[in-house]
């Protein structure tokens, strides 16, 4: 077994792999970037070595300075992790010729499954299931159009090393199919130095099913079970769960056999995962092979109890595999949400900057140890008070459940989701709670166009419909009149003047458009306990418990003898005065005002937000790569503004009206804050 490896990654997946190493007595060595300089893998490793500046390509795409790495300090074999080098053929070749272990499949095996068009070919010949389409490298936009023509409308064009939804398009017409050419070929070019192109069917009304499989040097390979992945935004996972609510077992069986048939083929040893697309029938096609540690594999660790990281590293050493096929388990139901920097409500665009708090539910279950199981998991590579740099994905952590049955798994990841603090940036949790309360997916009837079809429009606060709004106004009444009994009791208050806690109170809640919506509510002491309330609001009576601390954000507790976890917070939203409520992905702004002050409050005039619509402004924080218009020029709605970059993302900005380009506030190049004005209309 290795005394030292070295980890060719960075966050979650970094700390992931440093976890298992240290359970097997391995020590351990981080790499980071001057952007990740007090990073949490940096700081879980026993070393660390800086290799190059903030942007990947002069980091951790460097192979170079990582073998140089691995030498300078002793380290035997190398574990890329996922994304960056883990799917370079030449990275692999180059650590084995030097003489260090790769932590994943020989080389040849990269090489072979690497390469989109190659490995389509090699399925075929493995008499694996392969959807139809054009296998070889397109030159040109023109080229890609007239294959699309002939193959019929759908189609998918994909980058041929692409990988995490870059280099990807979904193509209806032959504008599309030409735009995304351009854009797959581009996005492919600069993430991965790889131009080649191609096009395939898309199968339409499809579930993406992934098989994991594990081979060892020794000839052995087995597939343990498999991912439903087909709850997607823009090609981009969102939710993963195992089992699937989807195929039998006879679909699983033939699945998991052609999986293995594959890896055999080409002699692969590690890791590694089989992506087939089903169609509703249950047929089932190959999309492509990743050779290397999905991000979603603590969902096969929870059903399965393996700790896929140490059956790589075992595997690398040299180690047959310690189990058949026979004893692969299926226990229980595992879901996966992966907790992004982004805000949904503005379009899901990238959220950076500092995590002023980052609270996780309370954990159970942990990586690297599959002795716990049944609970929740956070696998994260951050911390709070960190920085979530604009040059890496947008991944904050992923949040892990494992539950008896699917409906128990469900449930516990909404409350684990309920109890998740994040202040600073904005994240999709609130997306994420929708998800999980949408019959389609509580019933399992979706597929990979679930998203597009029920947020096609984007997310907006009204489609998390809470299934008892009243307990966010009981909750708001509740927490207030704990903080007016705190102030009752401080000493030195005038005789005649003290603070007057009171029971009739009305909650203002401020709706969206600025309009105030007035519930009168009653809070009284119940069982003569402290932290436990009678609640009243119009003809709904809440009994809530909680001995949650005043200033904390996450509340728990019961109410009326069930337990709930919510956030409340002072302060938070537009209004100062108001409490912000969030619990189940809805939240609301509540101002808890006596009688007489809701009634002076609703005499206030309304004040409009200013109208910025004259302003082209930068909905995130980025790049900007491309100023696309000049002044005084005559724009049309839908047409190309700008190019921001942020997350490894192209973004474009288009106009949502006619109009004549005043003034350009930006220059390309420069670094744009989130509403920092890019050009004005005249």
């Amino acid at each position: 077994m290795f005394k030292k490896i070295l980890i060719a990654n960075r966050g979650e997946i970094a700390c992931r792999v440093i976890k298992t190493a240290k359970k097997m007595g391995i020590l351990t060595v981080a790499v980071y970037s001057d952007a990740d300089k007090d990073a949490r893998h940096v700081e879980l490793a026993d070393e660390a070595v800086h290799i190059g500046g903030s942007a990947s390509r002069d980091s951790y795409l460097q192979a170079d300075r990582i073998i140089a790495a691995c030498k300078a300090c002793g380290a035997e074999a190398v574990h890329p992790g996922y994304g960056f080098l883990s799917e370079n053929e030449a990275f692999a070749r180059k650590v084995e010729e030097e003489g260090i272990v790769f932590i994943g499949p020989k080389h040849y095996s990269i090489a072979a499954m690497g390469d989109k068009i190659a490995s389509k070919k090699l399925a075929n010949e493995a008499k694996v299931n392969t959807i139809p389409g054009w296998n070889d490298a397109i030159e040109s936009a023109e080229r890609a159009v007239q294959i699309a023509q002939d193959i019929g409308y759908p189609v998918m064009i994909k980058a041929s090393a692409g990988g995490g939804g870059k280099g990807l398009r979904v193509a209806f017409n032959d504008k599309e199919a030409f735009e995304g050419f351009t854009s797959c070929r581009n996005e492919a070019r600069n993430s991965f130095g790889d131009d080649r192109v191609f096009i395939e069917k898309f199968v339409e009304e499809p579930r993406h099913i992934e098989i994991q499989v594990l081979g060892d040097a020794h000839g052995h390979v087995i597939y343990l079970n498999e991912r439903e992945c087909s709850i997607q935004r823009r090609h981009q996972k969102v939710i993963e769960e195992a089992p699937s609510p989807f195929i039998s077992d006879a679909t699983r069986k033939a699945m998991g056999e052609q999986a293995v048939a594959l890896a055999k083929a080409v002699k692969y040893q590690s890791a590694g995962t089989v992506e087939f697309v089903v169609g509703k029938d249950q047929s089932f096609y190959f999309l492509e092979m990743n050779t290397r540690l999905q991000v979603e594999h603590p969902v096969t660790e929870a059903i399965t109890g393996l700790d896929l990281v140490e059956l790589m590293i075992r595997v690398a050493a040299g180690e047959k595999l310690p189990l058949a096929q026979k004893d692969v388990k299926r226990e229980g139901w595992a879901i996966e949400c992966r907790i992004n920097a982004e805000d949904p409500f503005r379009n899901f665009l990238p959220s950076t900057g500092r995590l002023v708090r980052f609270q996780p539910p309370k954990e159970t279950m942990f990586s690297a140890d599959t002795e716990h199981l049944y609970g929740v998991r956070v696998d994260t590579g951050v911390y709070d008070g960190g920085e979530i740099p604009m040059f890496y994905d947008s991944m904050i952590a992923k949040l892990i459940v494992h539950g008896r049955d699917r409906a128990h798994a469900i449930a516990l990841m909404r409350e684990a989701l309920n109890g998740f603090v994040i202040r600073g940036i904005s994240s999709n949790i609130p997306f994420q709670a929708a998800l999980l309360a949408h019959p389609k997916f509580v019933s399992g009837d979706f597929n990979t166009g679930f998203i597009a079809e029920h947020y096609g429009k984007g997310f907006h606060a009204e489609d998390v419909p809470h299934d008892d709004p009243d307990f966010l106004v009981a909750l708001a009444a509740f927490v207030h009149r704990r903080y007016r009994a705190r102030a009752s009791g401080i000493s030195g208050q005038l005789d005649g003047h003290g603070v007057k806690v009171g029971e009739q109170f009305v909650v203002v809640v401020l709706d969206a458009r600025g309009q105030h919506v007035h519930k009168s509510v009653s809070v009284t002491d119940f069982h003569g306990q402290t932290g436990s309330s009678a609640v009243t609001v119009g003809s709904n009576s809440y009994k809530i418990d909680s001995r949650a601390q005043l200033g904390n954000i996450r509340v728990d507790g019961l109410v009326n003898g069930r337990t709930f976890t919510a956030q409340v917070e002072r302060g938070a939203g537009k209004n100062p005065l108001a409490l912000r409520v969030s619990h189940n992905g809805t939240q609301i702004e509540a101002m808890v005002l006596s009688p007489l002050g809701a009634q002076l409050l609703s005499l206030m005039p309304y004040k409009a937000p200013p109208d910025l619509s004259k302003f082209l402004m930068s909905p995130m924080p980025g790049l900007l790569v491309e100023v696309s218009v000049q002044p005084g020029q005559q724009v049309q709605a839908g047409e190309k503004l700008a190019v921001i970059e942020a997350m490894k993302m192209e973004n474009v900005l288009f106009a949502t009206q006619d109009g004549v380009v005043g003034h350009i506030a930006a220059a390309r190049g420069e670094s744009l804050a989130v509403d920092q004005i890019i050009m004005e209309f005249a």
